[in-house]
């Protein structure tokens, strides 16, 4: 038998994790444990399983146990790593199921035990009825609650990427609902200008958007039936609280594996800790950005897959490199298309640069057609050099694409008069013969 890798979690980076070592190195025993019941699954369809655009909670699980046993896997579910001793290469772990405990030996580990939604101590917190949306387990928890009868008014604590996802689930179920944020705007990752046309599309379809409302408690009698936020009271028969994820780290930090600046666990550009033959990958740990060159906490599904393709690839014997992320991200909101990469002009700022930003308007499809919805558009540049910084992007179609020509365009260094220079397609059903990405492009250079 050769020797043995074990990776802790099995959600995106670590199935992707142990899927490339087993291609890498076929005699290497693999195992994987997760704690929850399910392995390989797509976290960021959970809001459309709710919704009702997906029928089962099955139809969001890439691969099972049983599939990835065939590949020589051995995915355990409902096994909880509880310590690892890095010099004697040893970990506790538990069978949930039994309770059992015993003892594991490994040559080699790759940790990815993901991140945890963020849990703010509220008052009333633990009334039933209030869910945070990170596992299947919660996504199902969520599904069964949301099929009693008098389950009408929905709150939504936190305006990020899953809030806002679950804000048009809820709706679309013909819930009432309430998004309350502690901030001025909704997406904080976006510049206000541009986060104020995500607040007009909320409000356009009945969602109930209370901003700079900090909540102060949860009521009710056993299950939640209001919310206190910003001096008010909002009645709830269920909330969904999205404040934020976190790394998971304590199993890292007793482990002494080492934190970055950002409280994730710091890693090199092979996915390699401070611990010889230990790598970390995915929610749990940095990543390079490309644009400021220092380590961020971007916890995305993509990061995830990349990330832990590399640390099994290098943990079965490879040399494979993950260069690093923009922060791309997109979401859907009732019919907008919400997108940004790089950095905001408040991050640039906050970073040192010295910001120049333009902002337009222009019309996703040629003017004559139809139907030619617009695209706002703002780009934030180095003033002097012209260097591409980041970019944010709002409208009803065309964004989701384009954004990804201007991440590409970050992770070259790329300036504005880069941009401007494109062989971007046309056609009148799919662009203006000047894209909105050139027309930004030529404001910025004048």
């Amino acid at each position: 038998m050769g020797q043995r890798l074990i990776v802790v979690g099995g959600s995106a980076a670590g199935m992707s994790a142990a899927a490339k070592a087993r291609r890498t190195n076929e005699n290497l025993e693999i195992v994987v444990y997760e704690k929850s019941r399910f392995v390989s699954y797509g976290s960021c369809g959970f809001p459309y399983f709710l919704k009702g655009e997906i029928p089962r909670i099955e139809d969001l699980i890439v691969r099972t146990p049983q599939e990835f046993f065939k590949q020589g896997i051995h995915a355990k579910i409902r096994h909880q790593v509880l310590f690892i001793d890095p010099q004697e290469r040893t970990m506790q772990v538990r069978n949930l199921e039994t309770g059992e405990e015993f003892t594991e030996h490994w040559d080699k580990l790759i940790l990815t035990t993901g991140g945890i939604a963020a849990r703010p101590p509220i008052r009333g917190l633990a009334l039933a009825g209030i869910f945070t949306l990170r596992t299947p387990e919660d996504a199902l928890a969520v599904h069964a609650w949301l099929q009693q009868a008098d389950v009408k008014w929905g709150v939504i604590v936190g305006g990020g990427y899953i809030g806002l996802e679950m804000a048009e689930a809820l709706a679309a179920r013909g819930l009432h609902v309430t998004l309350v944020e502690m901030l001025p705007q909704v997406m904080p990752g976006m510049d206000p200008e541009m986060a104020a046309h995500v607040l007009e599309e909320l409000r356009r379809n009945q969602v109930d958007v209370r901003l700079e409302h900090p909540v102060e408690a949860f009521e009710g009698d056993g299950r939640v039936r209001a919310v206190m936020a910003g001096g008010e009271r909002f009645p709830a028969d269920v909330v969904i609280l999205s404040v934020g994820v976190k790394p998971e780290v304590a199993l890292a930090r007793a482990a002494g594996i080492a934190l970055g600046p950002t409280g994730a666990v710091a890693v090199d550009d092979h996915q390699r800790t401070n611990l010889p033959e230990v790598w970390a990958a995915g929610d749990v740990a940095e990543a390079l950005h490309l644009v400021t060159g220092k380590p961020a906490y971007i916890p995305l599904g993509t990061t995830a897959n990349k990330q832990g393709r590399v640390a099994g690839a290098n943990a079965a014997g490879g040399d494979a490199i993950f260069p690093g992320v923009v922060g791309t991200a997109v979401v859907k909101v009732f019919d907008l298309e919400v997108a940004h990469t790089g950095l905001s002009e408040r991050s640039a700022r906050a970073e040192g640069y010295d910001v120049e930003t333009v902002t337009i308007s222009a019309p996703a499809r040629a003017h004559y057609m139809p139907y030619h919805p617009p695209i706002h558009l703002k780009l934030v540049f180095e003033r002097g050099s012209q260097r591409l910084l980041g970019a944010q992007m709002v409208g009803q179609e065309g964004v989701a694409k384009r954004i990804d020509v201007l991440a590409a365009a970050l992770s070259a260094r790329w300036t504005t008069y880069d941009l401007a220079g494109l062989d971007l397609s046309y056609a009148p059903p799919f662009a203006p013969v000047w894209d909105p990405i050139l027309v930004a492009a030529n404001v910025a250079n004048r």
